[in-house]
């Protein structure tokens, strides 16, 4: 890492133990019922953020497969199936995975044998020692196609499904403080970006009207600001995922800039950060300043956000459609002179998209849904224009019955601060 200032101490309060993570099947047990369905299958590896979900197994990058059964005791009203969601799971380990399986599944039962087949035809193998030889088995969309066709030739009928997507929209108490540690993770990574900038200095060169930024001993980059970036959530036990942008000028008109460019003066330097923290949940936080603005375009641009991110903020709460969040933002960036539903200049994506396991997942504030207590968005309204630059400014919240609850704040200013640390 550069020199400059020693990288800050992580809080004391996010190495503190934390509820167990466990997934409530309630919602999946109701999926395969109401589809006359005899159980669920979700094959992938440790990219599949469904599985990752399903299972809280951080596995390896060759597949495995989740197994989820109607538990028939529990339709009885025990509690036979773990919480009473009425499945009984089952994970097909990988090999050389046995033990972690074991103590990182919280299901009902881990399987280790017939590590050799692939893993649709332990899953087929984990339906038939349930009692279940056929019928019809709901998979996500995204089922590898040759567990699909095992699943198929062992007799079974495959349908797909967005059960498991949409239970993840909703968001526990313990998924919530998971987003919560690494959302001030990622804040603490914008505050060393602004105190880097903060430091900078400008140098003006004769042969050269646009001047250079300078710091710790040479011009500064949007790849040395990355990298102190990146070292601020190394040190706080999250990683940076390849999600770092940090884009100056043209660079910050693209939405994910993870090159390197020059930082001159007057232009706005977009940082967003979005790690993801060692349970699989991501944080995300935009912040834009700019180093010496002459308080033109992007001044302008700035304003727009803020009063954007207002409006958007002012209309959260469950039962509201989620497109109306969407609307406000862009009705406020509309009255301060901006463009929307653009290609290239204006306004040109969503106000925001829910976060989990995945960094960008349901609900879309562009949808026509109605948000719901529990779910995780992002609130991001930004304008772009290759000719001047970018601003965006996002927060995550959790949507409540009465509005939202941000799950971290950090301080707005155009202008780079030196703010007083943790």
């Amino acid at each position: 890492m550069d020199g400059g200032d020693a990288t800050p101490e992580p809080d004391p309060g996010d190495v503190a133990e934390v509820a167990d993570l466990d997934t409530d099947h309630t919602p999946l047990a109701a999926a395969v019922r109401e589809r006359d369905a005899v159980g669920l299958v979700v094959v992938g590896d440790r990219f599949d953020d469904d599985l990752r979900w399903l299972t809280r197994f951080a596995g390896p990058d060759r597949e495995y497969a989740f197994i989820a059964t109607v538990d028939d005791a529990a339709d009885d009203g025990s509690d036979a199936a773990g919480e009473g969601d009425g499945l009984h799971t089952v994970l097909c380990a990988p090999a050389l995975f046995d033990e972690q399986a074991r103590r990182e599944f919280p299901g009902d039962e881990v399987r280790t044998d017939r590590q050799g087949d692939a893993a649709g035809v332990r899953a087929a193998a984990a339906l038939a020692a349930r009692g279940v030889d056929s019928g019809t088995v709901l998979v996500p969309r995204g089922i590898p196609h040759d567990a699909a066709v095992h699943l198929e030739r062992a007799g079974y009928e495959v349908t797909a499904t967005d059960a498991v997507a949409d239970a993840r929209e909703r968001k526990t108490d313990a998924e919530l403080d998971r987003l919560r540690r690494v959302q001030r993770a990622a804040i603490r990574g914008i505050a060393r970006a602004e105190a880097v900038l903060a430091e900078a200095t400008v140098e003006r060169n004769a042969d050269d009207g646009r001047g250079v930024v300078r710091w710790n001993g040479g011009p500064l980059s949007t790849e040395r600001l990355r990298r102190q970036v990146n070292g601020v959530l190394a040190a706080n036990g999250v990683r940076d995922a390849g999600n770092t942008v940090v884009g100056a000028g043209a660079t910050a008109a693209d939405l994910h800039y993870t090159g390197t460019d020059a930082i001159r003066p007057g232009e706005t330097v977009l940082i967003d950060a979005s790690p993801r923290g060692p349970d699989g949940y991501h944080g995300d936080v935009t912040r834009t300043f700019a180093v010496a603005p002459e308080g033109g375009w992007e001044r302008r641009a700035y304003v727009a956000c803020e009063a954007a991110r207002e409006a958007a903020l002012a209309e959260i709460a469950a039962g509201v459609p989620a497109s109306t969040v969407h609307e406000e933002a862009a009705a406020e960036l509309v009255a301060h002179g901006f463009r929307v539903d653009s290609s290239s200049v204006g306004f040109t994506h969503s106000t925001g998209h829910g976060v989990g396991v995945s960094l960008h997942e349901a609900p879309s504030l562009s949808a026509d849904r109605e948000l719901a207590a529990g779910n995780v968005i992002t609130v991001e309204p930004g304008v772009y224009d290759p000719d001047e630059g970018g601003v965006r400014l996002e927060d995550l919240a959790v949507v409540t019955e009465e509005g939202y609850e941000l799950l971290g704040e950090y301080p707005f200013s155009l202008v780079p601060e030196s703010r007083k640390r943790d």
